[in-house]
């Protein structure tokens, strides 16, 4: 019984430090005595009772947001919260935009491979580095097969090579446990 209390707390902790990193607090919700005022403009006011910054953002038509809760005493700002929300959203998402995502994509095949299906397997690697995309590509040693590793690493440098002029390695074959692989990236142009 003891565990699962101790667990809710660490859960409530965790929730109310999750919360307040994302949220900022807001007029009625401040808890303080006393503020560090900041207007709406930037401009420090100075330290105010809590009843007073909120009169002075009644009167501004604005929230009182606690900026920074730490402080001695806390800071606080005058600001319009759902604009402020909204641009932060924006922000995100902007943000979010410009990051490039890429995937990996794993092309398992045979140390004795045949070569239509090396052919096949090749042109959709390419294709794969085309979009954007890594290729990982995994030679699996089934029983006996695992006697013949060398047999399996020339597997690999073939798709090396047929790929050589829109890929790099990106890691060196390598073998664990039954599969030895090797990482493909797009090659970066200049």
């Amino acid at each position: 019984m003891c565990v699962w209390i101790d667990f809710l707390k660490v859960n409530l902790i965790f929730l109310e430090v999750f919360f307040i990193k994302q949220e900022l607090l807001i007029n009625e919700k401040i808890r303080a005595k006393e503020v560090q005022l900041i207007g709406a403009n930037g401009e420090i006011v100075g330290v105010v009772s809590l009843d007073e910054a909120l009169d002075k953002a009644a009167d501004a038509k604005l929230d009182l947001a606690l900026v920074s809760p730490n402080a001695q005493p806390p800071v606080c700002k005058l600001m319009n919260y759902g604009k402020y929300k909204f641009e932060q959203a924006k922000r995100e998402k902007e943000s979010r935009k410009n990051q490039k995502t890429f995937e990996l994509k794993e092309l398992r095949v045979t140390p004795n491979i045949e070569q239509h299906d090396f052919e096949f397997k090749a042109k959709n690697a390419r294709r794969f580095l085309e979009d954007g995309n890594k290729v990982k590509i995994t030679v699996r040693f089934r029983g006996r097969e695992l006697n013949y590793v060398k047999a399996g690493e020339e597997t690999l440098n073939e798709f090396i090579e047929n790929l050589s002029d829109i890929a790099t390695v990106e890691k060196k074959p390598l073998l664990e446990g039954k599969n030895m692989f090797v990482i493909l990236a797009k090659k970066v142009e200049k």
